[in-house]
């Protein structure tokens, strides 16, 4: 398993040291090195990385606020020679933060958080492929013949069974995915885009906010999509003939 990296850092000597930890460990592989968020937000618009050890106190854009606009942030590592931002970084779900200075043995343990995460979050990994290009989420794999999906949400990274997803609901940056049997969504920071195109043929996007799962409609009634008693869903005008054609194909009766 290789993980690459995006070393982020004002200072050069620091960038430099940075560099020079990732080529000491086997499991790392670095990408590229940049001297401000705003350069590192332009090479991630051209080539993808798996993880970034992102300095946070820098000048334009600071790193915190740089990975907060990431729409997928990969797997991150802050550091910084302010302490106080630890909680904070903590609260974006930063794998780990080095104070700055720091040595070889506190960049290795962060490494083998590194590793433990990526473990936990790519299933590809266990057949030794984490791919240059592949995105730490979402992660999908069958698990007890059952295909599943892994979402982090706050300080927790939680398994959920496709099948059991009832829609997902587009908020901002972040979606809401409704889950059979549970009071609350899991809110996590993904786009809708990208869950599109992962979630299998019997979901359906009907709305630019609402991606439903077909199989859980209660009714459809005019312009909105039923699923349940408390639950009505707008059918959006650039997605009617696509939820029409499916309706159609379903439908018994003259």
């Amino acid at each position: 398993m290789i993980i690459r990296c995006l070393a982020i850092d004002d200072e050069p000597l620091a960038l430099q040291q940075i560099a020079a930890y990732i080529g000491k460990v086997p499991f790392l592989e670095l990408a590229a090195q940049c001297q401000s968020a705003v350069e590192a937000r332009q090479f991630l618009e051209q080539d993808t990385v798996d993880a970034i050890f992102c300095d946070i106190n820098m000048p334009d854009l600071n790193g915190m606020d740089f990975v907060k606009s990431l729409a997928v942030p990969p797997l991150v590592v802050f550091t910084t020679a302010y302490a106080e931002y630890a909680v904070e970084g903590f609260k974006v779900n930063a794998v780990d933060y080095l104070l700055k200075p720091f040595g070889m043995q506190d960049f290795q343990r962060a490494a083998n958080r590194l590793k433990e995460r990526s473990l936990l979050l790519s299933p590809s990994t266990e057949r030794g492929d984490f791919g240059a290009h592949a995105s730490p989420l979402p992660n999908w794999g069958e698990v007890g013949g059952e295909a599943t999906i892994f979402l982090k949400t706050e300080y927790r990274i939680v398994k959920v069974n496709i099948s059991s997803i009832r829609y997902v609901e587009a908020m901002s940056e972040y979606l809401k995915v409704y889950i059979e049997g549970e009071a609350k969504p899991i809110v996590t920071l993904l786009s809708m885009k990208k869950m599109e195109e992962r979630l299998p043929d019997y979901f359906m996007r009907i709305h630019r906010s609402y991606i439903i799962n077909l199989t859980k409609i209660a009714e459809v009634n005019k312009n909105r999509v039923i699923m349940d008693s408390d639950t009505y869903l707008p059918i959006g005008d650039m997605y009617k003939d696509n939820f029409q054609s499916y309706l159609d194909a379903k439908f018994l009766g003259k």
